[in-house]
């Protein structure tokens, strides 16, 4: 079901995002924006007690990692296809609260409303509405819910509901359940928004009612999880006795409240909820650790919750706050993107950061190379420990990446899936899928970013140096040498899913060359610094000694596309002699292509979708003229849709680099706001997760100029002409820099570590202890 994308504002607010009024028209879209997460637990924005109107509502609670498999179908098959999806469940709704004034049921459908007001604070992490209304039958109430999503303990939300009868004494009953019969949503024609699977995913295995207790346990049919969801409620009625009562019925279960309530009296109703599986711990202890958890929440209450909410959040903005003066809107979405990406990352090890986080069925739930190449230098910034896990999780996926590689007749090495929850590689479409070979250097690049960044020899020991040398093997597997000597790599897709299934494409070569070396450099690293470690790897991965020079060699000679004519670097041998795609004539209707042509169609043509050439400028930023990157700019620019939402940043962050500041500006803008104004018609689906981090970088890399190039830290800031000042933070080798930029100068000031060196536009920085911060003026060059 598709709703279309309605203008409207929110009140620009640097921390809040506020609803003021009930906007029907967005329903589906606002469900998304004030979605609550904490990198496990979604739940959508939607109203505890449903919606009735026509607008709808698309109800939704999502548990990072958790899914059901199913075979895919081909009606044509052929060896080595994927055989297997998985996807992110729709799982049981616990946040359900119904009430009823008489025998008048609330629902904000019916009656009148005389006051609407919904705010999601980035600083407390608290969603809170508050409203008045008159039932049909004249009875007036307000309500005031607020509702959380624990950050310290993956498993807990709470909700806090109080009602207040301003007109009216009587009977009041109020219902807190679990509705265990819920569905995904079905994609229909678009591949970009949910599941092929109709009907209910998980089977009912029992309930448990037991005082203020209900419990919903249920299976998966073919992924073999069980999930134990479960509440407990509790009412405070001032004097009023209450009648509690448990209820069921096929898979709801909950409590009724029924009391006689006092105008202007306040009831109020705290709920807590748990959800475990079988994927964090035995099936056995599931229901045991629901009950410990809920007794636990419940002893310290609503409250004491909120408060460690608070903290939680108060340490995070401490490190990753960018703050932006002289644009409002544009302050707000960089916080909005700031904390919905917190919401959404998985911290465990276990999970990964969803296309779409946990705000809705997009893409099904699937983690992406958007992790590695836009999302994870965010978190290696602003929250190493973070970035760590994310970098954990692809160490957990290694067993099934060599499974793959076989599966692709490469003897050796490792080959990570495109799509996936599990480490499976659940990309029916294989041209612009299983073809972009390019994630095993995005995953080398994150490995070798956050090596630089942090020195962390013991996770490279561990587990990073066995990553990047079995996926570096997949490049002599797949690559090999022409008549001219030179290493090419044939028949991949690169980043521009536009263009598919070529040879040589630039982005591919150039990331494998700096994987190849990278690899090289690694297994010389390890094996003098930590040898047991090195020789177990090698005995693992049967890895010969002859290896690392073969990948040094590759690299040298590593084909990469040049014309001459034009001073570009061509996307892949074949882009260039292609048709440029008619723009003129194509209605603003027709966009996205990938809706309403073929993909051959689109692939005879000169057409990107998004940044390719212009992506590795700016991740191999040194290799690279400044003249190189504005032809290559200059030239792309023309030929690119910016379809996904992964091109504006990338875009935005080169024209800064090149002088084009209004470029860069109205590029950035598109970025800093997509989700929040919609701009790309499909955030109902989902917010996107990559593009809200390429805001990050868009400030970081764009206009502040920062690259790590081999671990040397440099900046070249420009101030964008709306703006009155902006700072950002970074941790770096056990530093954390703040970067302020104003009119006249920039100041660097070391918040923490003993000393850390940089460069300012080639001049040398050096910050200690002793003399912590330095002013310099923007355009001071060495």
């Amino acid at each position: 079901m598709q709703q279309p994308s309605h203008s409207h504002t929110f009140p620009l607010d640097p921390w809040r995002l506020r609803e003021a009024g009930l906007d029907t028209a967005n329903n589906f879209l606002n469900e998304t924006l004030f979605a609550l997460g904490n990198g496990y637990i979604g739940l959508r924005g939607c109203h505890e007690e449903g919606y009735s109107g026509t607008a709808g509502s698309l109800d939704g609670t999502y548990l990072n990692g958790f899914y059901e498999s199913e075979p895919i179908v081909y009606p044509e098959s052929a060896y080595g296809l994927a055989k297997t999806n998985q996807f992110m469940l729709n799982v049981p709704n616990a946040k359900g609260i119904h009430l009823w004034v008489g025998d008048e049921r609330f629902d904000m459908a019916t009656g009148a409303l005389s006051a609407f007001e919904r705010t999601l604070d980035f600083r407390t992490g608290v969603l809170t509405r508050s409203l008045e209304w008159t039932s049909p039958g004249g009875k007036r109430i307000a309500l005031v819910s607020r509702r959380v999503v624990a950050f310290a303990n993956k498993h807990l939300f709470a909700i806090e509901y109080q009602l207040t009868p301003l007109n009216y004494s009587g009977a009041v009953t109020l219902v807190s359940q679990i509705d265990g019969a819920v569905k995904n949503q079905e994609a229909g024609d678009d591949p970009r928004v949910g599941s092929a699977v109709s009907g209910p995913a998980l089977q009912l295995v029992g309930i448990d009612q037991d005082g203020a207790f209900s419990s919903i346990t249920q299976r998966t049919h073919n992924s073999g999880f069980t999930l134990v969801s479960a509440i407990d409620t509790s009412v405070e009625s001032g004097g009023a006795q209450v009648r509690a009562s448990s209820h069921q019925q096929e898979q709801v279960a909950g409590q009724s409240f029924g009391f006689e309530a006092t105008s202007g009296e306040a009831v109020r109703l705290t709920k807590f909820g748990v959800y475990y599986s079988s994927r964090d711990y035995p099936e056995q202890e599931l229901a045991g650790l629901a009950r410990g958890a809920l007794a636990q929440a419940r002893a310290a209450g609503f409250e004491a919750l909120c408060a460690q909410q608070a903290a939680y959040l108060d340490a995070f903005w401490g490190e990753a706050d960018v703050e932006i003066a002289g644009d409002d809107a544009l302050q707000q979405g960089m916080r909005f993107n700031q904390y919905h990406l917190l919401q959404s990352v998985g911290r465990d090890g276990k999970t990964n950061i969803a296309a779409k986080g946990v705000t809705g069925e997009g893409y099904e739930g699937h983690y992406f190379w958007d992790t590695e190449i836009y999302i994870f230098p965010f978190f290696l910034y602003s929250k190493p420990e973070i970035a760590r896990k994310l970098l954990d999780y692809r160490y957990a996926g290694l067993p099934k990446a060599r499974e793959r590689a076989r599966q692709m007749s490469h003897a050796k090495g490792a080959l990570y899936p495109w799509r996936t929850i599990a480490g499976d590689e659940c990309s029916a479409y294989y041209p612009a899928g299983t073809a972009q070979y390019h994630i095993n250097a995005d995953i080398a690049y994150s490995i070798k970013l956050y090596f630089e960044a942090t020195g962390d020899l013991e996770f490279m020991a561990q587990a990073g140096a066995e990553i990047v040398l079995e996926t570096a093997r997949i490049w002599m597997g797949i690559g090999s040498y022409n008549r001219e000597g030179q290493f090419c790599i044939n028949e991949v897709t690169g980043p521009d899913e536009y263009t598919a299934l070529v040879n040589n494409n630039y982005y591919t070569n150039a990331m494998a060359r700096m994987h190849l070396n990278f690899a090289a450099d690694i297994a010389g690293t390890i094996g003098r610094e930590r040898p047991a470690e090195f020789a177990r790897i090698a005995l693992a991965a049967q890895l010969e000694g002859s290896e690392p020079a073969e990948w040094r060699r590759a690299a040298d000679h590593m084909a990469l596309p040049y014309d001459a004519a034009l001073g570009i670097h061509e996307q892949d041998d074949s882009f260039l002699s292609k048709k440029v795609w008619d723009f003129a004539s194509t209605p603003k209707e027709n966009y996205p292509l990938l809706l309403n042509y073929h993909p051959l169609v689109i692939y005879r043509h000169q057409v990107c979708k998004q940044a390719d050439v212009v992506l590795a400028l700016l991740l191999l930023s040194d290799q690279f003229t400044l003249e190189d990157k504005k032809r290559d700019f200059d030239y792309y620019e023309a030929v690119t849709t910016h379809d996904s939402s992964l091109s504006s940043c990338i875009f935005s962050i080169i024209a800064s680099e090149v002088g084009y500041h209004d470029k860069a500006y109205d590029y950035f803008m598109e970025t800093a706001r997509l989700d929040l104004d919609d701009t790309h018609g499909n955030t109902h689906y989902g917010v996107h997760t990559a593009a809200m981090a390429g805001t990050w970088m868009g400030v970081a890399y764009g206009f502040a100029g920062m690259r790590v190039t081999d671990g040397a830290l440099r900046f070249a800031p420009t101030l964008p002409a709306k703006w009155q000042h902006y700072q950002f933070k970074i941790h770096i080798r056990g530093a954390l820099l703040q970067v302020r930029v104003e009119p006249g100068h920039v100041e660097y000031t070391l918040l923490h570590g003993a000393s850390l060196g940089f460069t300012h536009r080639g001049r040398e920085v050096a910050l200690t202890t002793a003399a912590p911060s330095v002013r310099i003026n923007p355009e001071d060059a060495a």
